[in-house]
């Protein structure tokens, strides 16, 4: 694998990496207590790319208030799940695992509800790009299964979804994870199950 972050080149108004169907993506939107928080963005390829918050998330809230936000490419499963699904807040709008980011400016063109859950779609406009890392690309069947257990873990409490079908992809992806998956992968795996109803541990406990 060839690395280099003394290569990193900067580009006005451009993504920094080519994006096809939808690719999962980390975005860290400024909140009202001046922290950025990273979460899991869906990147539906297009012109304009778009993407959907669902909920009232923090990064709905945020695109709503500042108009923009940090989309940031890269390969740490860890990284993905705790963004995916835990409340991570830093300082800084760039994780130090970031191969490439971009900055957007963010417009809300669409919306409406979908299982009972409201939906906004924004439009995603390059201001600033930057390519950190260059690497050669691996395919690791461990490090897709952690990123499809978050969509997964994140439906448990969706009521249109059925939680025992969800649970049992969740046992399948930690398989897959088991046979392929490095220590990387498995420590985002555990913490997937740590941070949501998998087990069903935290129903009991809501009890």
């Amino acid at each position: 694998m060839t690395e280099s972050n003394e290569s990193a080149t900067e580009n006005e108004a451009e993504w920094p990496v080519a994006l096809r169907g939808v690719t999962e993506a980390v975005v860290a939107t400024l909140g009202p207590n001046g922290l950025w928080n990273f979460a899991a963005l869906g990147l539906h390829a297009g012109d304009p790319v778009t993407a959907r918050t669902w909920g009232a998330t923090r990064t709905r809230r945020n695109f709503r208030e500042e108009g923009e936000g940090v989309v940031q490419f890269l390969a740490d499963p860890v990284v993905f799940a705790e963004s995916a699904l835990s409340i991570l807040e830093r300082s800084s709008s760039i994780h130090p695992a970031a191969d490439a980011w971009v900055r957007v400016a963010v417009e809300r063109v669409d919306g409406g509800e979908s299982g009972g859950t409201s939906w906004e779609e924004w439009e995603l406009t390059p201001t600033e790009s930057r390519v950190e890392t260059e690497r050669v690309p691996t395919t690791n069947r461990g490090y897709g299964a952690v990123i499809e257990a978050t969509v997964a873990a994140s439906r448990i409490d969706v009521d249109t979804y059925d939680t025992d079908e969800l649970r049992d992809r969740l046992d399948y992806f930690s398989a897959v994870v088991d046979t392929c998956g490095g220590e990387r992968e498995r420590e985002a795996m555990r913490m997937v199950r740590d941070l949501t109803a998998w087990d069903g541990s935290r129903d009991e406990a809501d009890e």
